[in-house]
């Protein structure tokens, strides 16, 4: 019954495209290629139904907004600016568009006259933007370095082309932000380019550059953003801004640029990039995360990286309570901007277990700098800086294990082998070649990657020598994989039948239950309570399996609130001499994140069935 539903043909064709909405949606998710979701695209008329909860139907089921007043009608005063904009769409030239612009001005003068409100404000912008199309008017403000620091001068190159025969003058610019203002009356003809240079100096008190989301810590699942102006824009607005007073055709305008780094690549040719204002002075350690499995001290590396030239200072550690570090500080000179020093420290854990965070704090000419920069750098989008403390997380964990040599397959990528090398097993990542029955009986414990039969095209192959890696004794792991749109090489990925869903456990703090309290998994060599899964981030696990041969024991069970229990999330079952474990639970986060328990339990399932060391 779609009575109450309003039908949408999303497969709209849009001629000055060229394309069907349906072909840019198929194109847009192809571009989410972390998560593998290409699609092809589709062509043609194609209904969507969509049913009203709350609220009036539209007077026609077959236009969503029909009965809303989009148009000028509904601002006051609005009327003449509708009509005159319809006036100058039908008589546009294409191939003289500087033949509206005395119209434009008109309604530009109009909006002027409205009172004042958020309407007025968006369509004035909106306008001006049209009339600097149409004039085919080019104004930029450059520099020639990327970045700078608070109280260095800069020079900005301002150029400006009129390529169009409307009269216009440059009267006067103003750097917003750094309080400059020049007058100038400068003629604009046609077709030639004015270019002129100004010297800036940046305030010693202007903010950094970074995401405006970022600035304070977030709460979960919601970043804080204090500044109700700044919630929704796709970037911090920019500290150094150019406002161009310009006169034409005897109207007064003004028009905002930001100052942007140009430069010339081999290749690429002119490019552009966003000016950003940044610390003179980097600081970060090469790790995020320290985990201590004993009292052993380890070295603590800080990156230095300077933002300007001639930067000397002092850098030191903040450290958590029982903490210690050797030496308390250091000295450190970087002569030349962009040049990086790396400083070691000795980081002493305390006795009982502990989590913390260690700070990075350089010291210059009196100032005090925290944050590392991260740039995040592709082709399709500017240039981001991103400062971040300049922390690590360090972790104390009472850890036992049994075993020390790890074969690790990697699968879709992840960083457990970095994670376990950290407590203090030796982790080889085997290539195709190197798995053979001979070289895997020297391991411990045989561990698959993420998504490893989804990603190893010769799974197929390795199976069998696996599962006979199991049957002569050894223990092996496998990660979680999916099924969705993905097929496994083989039919089974486990000795005996299983298999995986869709299902996962989202909230990190879901409760976990035992369901066999007394296996040794829960038991040896690390006593596993329900507090080893505080603190865990993100998720409990994805893509359990939900059906499983008697042979497997569901080990945990954990559910999202309002969920039905998931009790796949840890299968062990005995294989011959050896143990075959499937396990989702999202190892691949916590032990990057130095989460305490998931370290202690992971260490008992490459323990399973050893002795445990002294």
């Amino acid at each position: 019954d779609k009575s109450k539903m309003v039908g949408v043909d999303i497969g709209t064709y849009y001629p000055v495209l060229g394309k069907s909405n349906t072909e840019i949606a198929a194109a847009s998710r192809s571009q989410h290629r972390c998560q593998g979701m290409g699609r092809p695209l589709s062509r043609g008329s194609s209904m969507e139904y969509l049913e009203l909860l709350k609220g009036d139907l539209p007077s026609s089921k077959d236009n969503l907004f029909a009965g809303i007043d989009i148009t000028w009608s509904r601002i006051k005063g609005g009327a003449p600016i509708q009509k005159a904009l319809e006036a100058i769409d039908a008589g546009f030239r294409y191939d003289n568009p500087s033949a509206s612009v005395p119209a434009l001005l008109a309604v530009y003068r109009k909006i002027k006259a409205l009172p004042d409100n958020q309407w007025k404000s968006i369509k004035l912008e909106e306008i001006k933007d049209v009339i600097q199309a149409c004039l085919a008017l080019f104004m930029e403000a450059t520099v020639s370095e990327r970045t700078a620091t608070p109280g260095q001068s800069v020079e900005v190159e301002l150029e400006l082309v009129n390529r169009s025969p409307i009269k216009a003058e440059l009267q006067s610019i103003h750097f917003m932000g750094a309080q400059k203002d020049t007058s100038l009356q400068l003629n604009l003809p046609e077709n030639e380019t004015q270019k002129f240079y100004q010297r800036v100096q940046i305030p010693k008190d202007a903010p950094f550059t970074s995401p405006y989301w970022l600035n304070k810590p977030a709460d979960l699942g919601m970043y804080t953003v204090d500044d109700q102006s700044l919630r929704g824009l796709p970037e911090t607005p920019r500290f150094l801004r150019v406002a161009f007073d310009l006169l034409i055709d005897g109207e007064k305008m003004r028009v905002e640029r930001d100052v942007l780094y140009k430069g010339s690549d081999r290749v690429e040719g002119e490019t552009y990039q966003p000016f950003d204002i940044l610390p003179p002075v980097f600081a970060g350690t090469t790790d995020n995360v320290y985990i201590f499995a004993n009292q052993a001290p380890k070295t603590v590396s800080v990156k230095l990286r300077a933002g300007a030239d001639a930067v000397k200072g002092t850098i030191e550690l903040c450290l958590p309570e029982n903490w210690e570090v050797e030496p308390a500080k250091q000295d450190f000179s970087l002569a030349l901007k962009g040049a990086e020093q790396q400083i070691d420290f000795k980081l002493y854990p305390p006795e009982e277990q502990s989590v913390g965070t260690i700070l990075a704090m350089a010291k210059v000419d009196g100032k005090t700098y925290t944050n590392d920069l991260i740039s995040i750098e592709y082709s399709h989008i500017p240039i981001q800086s991103v400062l971040r403390p300049g922390e690590a997380r360090v972790v104390k964990v009472d850890l036992h294990k049994a075993g020390d040599r790890i074969g690790y397959i990697m699968g879709a990528g992840d960083e457990i082998p970095a994670s376990l090398e950290q407590v203090g097993y030796q982790v080889d990542i085997l290539d195709d070649n190197e798995i053979t029955p001979a070289n895997l009986k020297q391991y411990d414990a045989v561990i698959l990657g993420i998504r490893a039969y989804n990603t190893v095209d010769r799974m197929k192959f390795h199976q069998p020598i696996l599962l006979d890696y199991v049957k002569e004794g050894g223990t092996m792991i496998v990660q979680y994989n999916t099924t969705w749109q993905m097929e496994f090489p083989m039919e089974q990925i486990a000795p005996y039948p299983l298999k995986l869903s869709r299902e996962r456990v989202t909230v990190e703090e879901a409760p976990v239950r035992f369901l066999a309290p007394d296996h040794p998994v829960l038991n040896e060599p690390n006593k596993i309570t329900e507090h080893d899964f505080d603190g865990w981030v993100q998720e409990r696990g994805l893509y359990f399996p939900n059906e499983w041969d008697p042979q497997f024991q569901a080990i945990l069970s954990c559910n999202d609130p309002g969920e039905t229990p998931k009790d796949g999330g840890l299968l062990v079952a005995p294989y011959g001499k050896g143990y075959y474990i499937y396990t989702g639970y999202s190892w691949f986060r916590e032990l990057p994140a130095g989460v305490p328990g998931a370290y202690r339990l992971f260490t008992n399932l490459i323990s399973l069935g050893k002795k445990a060391q002294p």
